[in-house]
């Protein structure tokens, strides 16, 4: 997808006045800068360095004018399917919550709900604040060198008719843009919020998601879909194996490192499991992730071109049903029995791996990359709980790993594109990911610490940090 243009203190004060603060200090810094007050296209490659591009007025007067030209009709089909995408990408938000609740204990439901309302609230904040400038800067980001911008729409006009016109995109509005892409800024940190459910502190995951789903992830993605490094480099991951879901997954591990895991997970006979509360939760979870995936990747080309949206969601369901296939088997002949979870993971699994070239590889090669992807995150499920590394939804193997296999993938079974580049690009977005969460969430451990005591983890989370209950007697 390529852009077109508990009450502990600390130094006197609560846990959540800390949380406060830090979030006014974040968004008061980001205010003033509007590095990208208007989204003009980049200037014409076979432009003079030298000079100044001439200014042009604008190809409308106003937005009646632009309603009565030829182009207003497919335009305004393109920015609907934006727009649905949009909507269905935020249905995955309520798939991620009822997925990771049902495959959690009862007793941590509340606290789980709650953290997926408040990631994707932050998401869109801070998104909005700063992260839909610094991801996209154009040609006017400020200290750009295809790296780092920093910027806000809060400095566009709103009644400036190049804002929702073709004359900003032939696909959709700015307002349309923004909104797209902020519903994948949150997912990152939704995965890690899977990761660690059921004993890390609340305000202390806050504090993380903040500065994960805020500073981490729009750095990180323009160096791809901002025209940056990797994009020069020839990188391409279309919807976000690497870019979102690789960068969840290996967070997600920082954080399960630095957190450690549940009590009376692993014990001196062996690995003692930790029931699913609610199956049938996790299982429409799974269902809507499924359904948002459309939108996803259906959404990604950035158009409601028939073909290119046809394609790219055919090739996207056939990965989720052969990955689900896949860990089916798989799953079966490692434990034999047949196990529900690792079927709902290889539905994931396939969706994640097929995710970076749904538009670019074929229609049996997608099939191939789900099977795969089915088969690799049983086998890596299994490996993180022989290294004692305790992932309750299985989000590490899910995104990270799989998220890694889609992205190579696309170099695999598409030779227009270099395997050499695609190891690059997917290693890059893993490795920041998984530094940028282990110091910042080894510093909150070393500061206001991430894990709630052994009293209250046994009690439950709901109850410690909430006073609530998910389910009345």
């Amino acid at each position: 997808m390529t852009h077109k243009l508990a009450n502990k203190t600390i130094l006197g004060a609560s846990i959540w006045k800390f949380f406060l603060l830090t979030a006014a200090l974040f968004f008061l810094n980001a205010m003033p800068v509007y590095a990208q007050e208007q989204a003009d296209p980049p200037a014409s490659d076979t432009a003079s360095e030298d000079s100044a591009p001439a200014e042009e007025p604008p190809p409308y007067k106003d937005y009646d004018e632009f309603a009565a030209s030829d182009g207003f009709e497919i335009f305004t089909i393109n920015n609907l399917w934006i727009l649905i995408a949009a909507f269905l990408v935020f249905t995955m938000h309520l798939g991620f919550a009822t997925l990771e609740s049902g495959l959690c204990q009862k007793k941590n439901t509340v606290n789980i709900l709650f953290k997926n309302v408040f990631i994707i609230s932050i998401g869109i904040m801070t998104y909005a604040f700063y992260g839909f400038n610094a991801m996209y800067p154009g040609d006017m980001g400020t200290d750009w060198n295809g790296y780092f911008a920093m910027g806000s729409w809060f400095g566009v006009d709103n009644n400036d008719v190049t804002m929702v016109t073709d004359a900003y995109n032939p696909g959709y509005t700015w307002w349309t843009d923004f909104l797209f892409q902020a519903m994948f800024a949150a997912t990152g940190a939704t995965i890690v919020s899977g990761a660690v459910a059921e004993r890390v502190k609340l305000g202390s995951f806050m504090i993380f998601a903040t500065l994960f789903v805020g500073l981490a992830y729009p750095t990180a993605g323009s160096w791809k879909w901002g025209t940056g490094w990797l994009d020069a480099m020839g990188f391409h991951d279309f919807a976000g194996s690497s870019i979102v879901h690789a960068f969840g997954g290996f967070g997600a591990l920082a954080c399960v490192l630095v957190l450690g895991p549940r009590k009376g997970k692993y014990t001196d006979n062996g690995l003692k499991p930790i029931p699913a509360s609610n199956f049938p939760l996790a299982t429409i979870g799974v269902f809507l992730l499924f359904l948002g995936w459309f939108g996803f990747n259906g959404g990604s080309v950035l158009s409601a071109d028939p073909r290119g949206v046809a394609f790219v969601c055919v090739t996207t369901a056939l990965a989720a049903a052969s990955g689900a296939l896949a860990s089916m088997a798989c799953s079966y002949f490692a434990c034999r029995k047949p196990d529900l979870s690792m079927a709902l993971n290889g539905i994931l699994a396939g969706l994640v791996g097929i995710t970076a070239g749904a538009d670019s590889v074929g229609i049996l090669d997608s099939i191939i990359i789900g099977l795969v992807a089915g088969a690799i995150v049983v086998y890596s499920i299994l490996f993180f709980d022989k290294m004692k590394i305790d992932d309750p939804v299985g989000a590490i193997s899910v995104h990270g790993v799989c998220g890694i296999w889609g992205t190579l993938a696309v170099g695999i079974f598409n030779e227009t594109h270099s395997v050499g580049t695609q190891l690059i690009g997917t290693l890059s977005y893993s490795a920041f990911a998984f530094v940028f969460a282990y110091v910042v969430f080894s510093i909150i451990k070393s500061t206001i610490g991430v894990r709630v005591s052994e009293e209250e983890e046994e009690r439950g989370l709901d109850i410690s940090e909430h006073g609530q209950e998910a389910y009345g007697s």
